[in-house]
């Protein structure tokens, strides 16, 4: 997508993105999975900045699915401790580009240090409106629903008054349960790595979203690679069950 042809395309206000590939990609330089992972790192930059050139509003990011803590713990603590030095690393260029930070998913199963991490970054991104980028982190869509379920349980057992309410719920109601709540659902999802599935993720949000499937490894998706998913994206007629 260049500037030539850019006014043409139809930029999608919520773009997420299944980030696949790293162990691969280390595997075939003959390296352990975590140098997948760190150049995976440049990918999430140069992404990040594509899509605040491009105007989407909401970049979001699959980091760390609940399944992912049945992997080798060692694997899991230096994922951690990567997200954690990244967070911190990328908080000035977050604020030179007026990027909100957001942390969504399972929060009791991060250590501390992360934790901190996130809170500080998330604090100090708060006022920043240009995009909102969003990582999901220990989350999966299974979970998401859960736990919307539980809150909803909760909250009618602690006032049966409102069982009509519960009733009478629409389908907007019930998404101001789950972690996504005020967040639009994704317009287009691009998962990397050649993979054709949604593996749990954002199960309810993604009723009508477009997908985008491409064999490149997640390192190796840059800008080029992001703008490519964006034309493809234009294209697409979006008709929501709809006769057009």
């Amino acid at each position: 997508m260049n500037s030539k042809n850019e006014a043409n395309v139809n930029i999608p206000v919520h773009v997420s993105m299944i980030m696949d590939g790293n162990g691969r990609w280390a595997k075939e330089r003959g390296q352990e999975r975590v140098f997948g992972h760190k150049a995976g790192v440049e990918s999430v930059r140069a992404c990040t900045e594509a899509a605040v050139e491009a105007g989407v509003k909401y970049l979001s990011l699959y980091a760390f699915s609940e399944e992912n803590w049945n992997r080798p713990e060692a694997e899991v603590n230096t994922l951690m401790g990567l997200m954690a030095k990244c967070i911190e690393g990328e908080i000035d260029t977050l604020m030179k580009n007026k990027v909100r930070f957001l942390v969504l998913g399972n929060r009791r199963r991060l250590n501390p240090a992360l934790l901190a991490a996130i809170e500080g970054c998330e604090e100090m991104t708060a006022a920043n409106d240009r995009m909102t980028l969003i990582i999901f982190l220990s989350y999966s869509g299974r979970w998401d629903i859960l736990q919307a379920a539980k809150k909803l349980a909760v909250e009618l057992l602690e006032h049966p008054e409102r069982r009509q309410q519960v009733e009478d719920m629409t389908i907007a109601d019930f998404d101001d349960y789950l972690v996504t709540a005020g967040i639009p659902d994704p317009d287009l999802i691009i998962r990397t790595s050649g993979e054709s599935r949604i593996s749990n993720y954002l199960l309810w949000q993604s009723a009508y979203t477009e997908f985008y499937f491409t064999p490149v490894l997640w390192p190796d998706f840059r800008k080029p690679q992001f703008r490519e998913a964006l034309e493809e994206y234009s294209k697409r007629d979006r008709r929501y069950g709809k006769v057009k």
